[in-house]
C-alpha cells in the first residue's frame, strides 16, 4: 500500500468504523495495490481511475461490500455480483460478512478490478434501461400544472426515475394522486426524492 494513495479522509472514516473495521482494512489494502487513486465520495471510500470511479468500499447491517460501478459489464465468472436492488442498472457489489473471506478471495477481487479499469479505459458504458412509463396520475398532474411538467424535465435522470418508481410502486390510483400531491412543491422547487 503505497501512502502516496492514500486519503487521509479514509484514514478518519476507518477509525471510526467499529463493524465492519476489519474487512474494510483489508478491502483497501487489495484495492490500493490496484494502483487506483483513493478518494472519499458519498461519505465512503471510492477508489477511482483517471478521475473515474472504479469501486466503492461500503457498510451495512448484515454485510459489508466492494461496489464495481460499472459491475453490470464484469464478466463475473465466479457468480459472485450482486445487483442491489432491481432499479440498479450500472451497479454491483461483492458481499462479505468477515474479514477471512476478503483474505482468501484477494486473487479473484484483484481480477474483477483489473477487469473493471479496463472496461474504464475502453470507454465501455452501460446501457441503461429504456425510459420509464410516468404514471398518469403525475401525467394529469403535469396538464393542470403546466410548471410541474417543466420543473420535472429539468430534474436529473435520475431524480425523475425515482419519482416515476416511488408514485408507480403504489397499488392504487388514489395512492399514486396522494404521493403525486405531497412532492409537487419539492419538484418545483428542483429536488429530488429524496433530498
Amino acid at each position: 500500500m503505497t501512502k502516496a494513495h492514500m486519503n487521509r479522509k479514509v484514514d478518519g472514516f476507518l477509525r471510526k468504523s467499529t463493524k465492519w473495521k476489519e474487512e474494510f482494512e483489508q478491502l483497501r489494502r487489495i484495492v490500493l495495490d490496484c494502483e487506483l487513486t483513493e478518494d472519499f465520495k458519498w461519505m465512503h471510500p471510492c477508489y477511482t481511475f483517471e478521475d473515474k470511479n472504479i469501486v466503492l468500499i461500503h457498510g451495512f447491517k448484515d454485510y459489508c461490500a466492494l461496489l464495481f460501478h460499472k459491475g453490470a459489464l464484469l464478466q463475473d465468472p465466479e457468480q459472485i455480483l450482486v445487483q442491489q436492488t432491481e432499479n440498479v442498472q450500472a451497479a454491483r457489489q461483492i458481499r462479505f460478512t468477515e474479514a477471512k473471506e476478503i483474505i482468501d478471495m484477494e486473487p479473484i477481487l484483484k481480477a474483477y478490478i483489473s477487469e473493471a479499469i479496463e472496461i474504464e479505459k475502453a470507454g465501455l458504458k452501460v446501457e441503461k434501461k429504456a425510459e420509464y412509463p410516468i404514471p398518469e396520475e403525475l401525467q394529469n398532474k403535469f396538464v393542470e400544472l403546466p410548471a410541474l411538467k417543466e420543473a420535472f424535465e429539468g430534474l436529473t435522470p435520475g431524480r425523475q426515475r425515482a419519482y416515476i418508481l416511488y408514485i408507480s410502486k403504489a397499488k392504487q390510483s388514489k395512492t399514486r394522486e396522494a404521493r403525486v400531491d405531497k412532492y409537487v412543491q419539492q419538484i418545483l422547487d428542483g429536488k429530488g426524492l429524496n433530498d
